[in-house]
């Protein structure tokens, strides 16, 4: 089997994340990094042997023309080394999370890789995490009877909700959302890596099933439970404590249940498996689990959410707006503090 080429753009944290899912592959080889922080970039070529070091991208693009990328950059920067990668002949894409600061960018890259027949996923690693998997796991078998909500606490319903909004996906059997229905506080809006994000927020969803979704935000609250998982025969709750708790409240029981996590998901890490599955849909043809078909459902309830602050009314899905509300309305704010 012919080795597939890597190249990895951006080599912070995130990026060194994903050369260990790529050290973990029989069938992968880092060729190739890039970082305009020439010691990001040399730190962790030197991590990976013979990988050669590129300041410049899109140097790294034309000269080495990888198989394969990894972007961990930040959010703004991914639509054009997206759109250069799958125009330098790259065959797969796997892109950091948040999508893009815009819904109009994430819906040009996802279009762009479809229509060249690029597989572009984006890590919401946490579909590869066993609390999370466990979860499902308890769904599916009809530990808490029907499916009635799902509910997430966080920080923000951007850099952080869109992990608990694709979570709502993944536990309900990836069931489109039907509106969305939301409000954020723009006194405490704030940046982070370069995109803004709310202070606080509320998101209530409809999905086509009947189930119902609820994400709460709040920069200053430390939230004890991060998501929560509503049935008609019971509760499971994932809890934040000496790393992440499943539980479970079966109708009538006396307390609570904690069930193991051992063998949920193999050993690895959940972003090493997030690259282990890209590589093996890339050979395959199977839908990675975190194709950016998936990652869309998740963006779209980010951007509905901003829309329905924005619009002060519920919105039905599709989403058929370009930018971030939320930026327009931080931007028609300070536009009136200025004319004060």
């Amino acid at each position: 089997m012919t080795t597939i080429k890597v190249g990895i753009i951006g080599c912070g944290g995130r990026g060194r994340e994903h050369a260990r899912g790529y050290a973990a592959s029989s069938e992968a080889n880092i060729v190739a990094v890039a970082d305009p922080v020439l010691e990001a970039a040399q730190k962790l070529a030197s991590e990976q042997g013979d990988a050669t070091v590129f300041q410049d991208y899109r140097q790294m693009l034309a000269e080495h023309k990888p198989d394969m990328v990894s972007i961990c950059t930040w959010t703004g920067q991914h639509e054009q080394q997206v759109l250069d990668s799958i125009a330098a002949g790259v065959r797969a894409i796997h892109c950091e999370k948040p999508m893009a600061p815009t819904w109009g960018e994430a819906r040009r890259m996802h279009a762009a890789a479809t229509e060249a027949n690029v597989q572009l996923t984006f890590c919401h690693q946490r579909r590869f995490a066993a609390p999370f998997v466990k979860a499902r796991e308890l769904i599916q078998s009809g530990a808490i009877g029907d499916l009635q909500r799902l509910e997430g606490f966080c920080p923000n319903l951007f850099d952080w909700g869109t992990h608990w909004f694709d979570m709502m996906f993944f536990y309900n059997h990836e069931t489109p959302a039907e509106w969305v229905m939301g409000q954020v506080d723009l006194e405490g809006a704030h940046t982070v890596f370069g995109a803004w994000v709310d202070g606080a927020g509320l998101s209530y969803i409809r999905f086509a099933n009947g189930v119902h979704g609820l994400l709460a935000t709040d920069r200053k609250h430390s939230w004890d439970v991060a998501n929560r998982i509503i049935g008609s025969e019971g509760i499971i709750e994932l809890v934040k404590g000496d790393g992440q708790v499943v539980r479970l409240l079966r109708a009538g029981s006396e307390g609570w249940e904690t069930p193991s996590l051992e063998g949920a998901v193999p050993p690895g890490g959940d972003t090493t498996l997030s690259v282990l599955d890209a590589i093996e849909c890339l050979n395959s043809g199977r839908e990675p689990e975190l194709s950016s078909r998936k990652a869309m459902q998740a963006t779209e309830l980010i951007f509905a959410t901003y829309e329905s602050s924005r619009r002060g009314a519920r919105v039905t899905l599709p989403l058929d707006i370009e930018d971030s509300p939320l930026v327009r309305m931080i931007e028609a704010r300070n536009a009136v503090g200025n004319q004060a």
